[in-house]
């Protein structure tokens, strides 16, 4: 089985636990959080994770604000990070697309699924 390692970063416990649940009994991967922007990118560059799973809506530092710091580090622009948002709108869609993001998935998401839809939107086969 081929170990992924994952980071999720959202500000609020229940979507982290959940989350991290999901993807490491469904997928098997390896999985670590942090509940803030700051601490994500820390994290990010001390761990060199394979994705990033990033709320946009944080307090201190949003998603979007994240997602630019990560990719103007020269140790973390690479990591591919999708976005898990309540804002689904196509406008909201477009602008994510814009910055860059690999993918974005809605909240709330389910839990039995959330796995495929990472793989889906890495190109990862499970």
């Amino acid at each position: 089985m081929n170990t992924k390692n994952i980071l999720v970063i959202d500000d609020t416990n229940d979507v982290r636990d959940v989350t991290q649940l999901s993807l490491e009994k469904m997928g098997g991967w390896t999985v670590s959080t942090a509940r803030s922007g700051q601490e994500g990118i820390e994290k990010a560059i001390a761990e060199q994770p394979e994705a990033i799973l990033l709320d946009v809506m944080m307090p201190d530092m949003d998603g979007p604000t994240t997602f630019q710091q990560l990719q103007a580090n020269a140790t973390t622009r690479h990591i591919p990070v999708i976005f898990l948002t309540g804002m689904v709108q196509a406008a909201d869609q477009r602008q994510f697309a814009e910055l860059g993001v690999t993918a974005c998935i809605a909240k709330p998401f389910s839990p039995l699924t959330l796995v495929s839809q990472v793989a889906a939107a890495l190109g990862w086969e499970l």
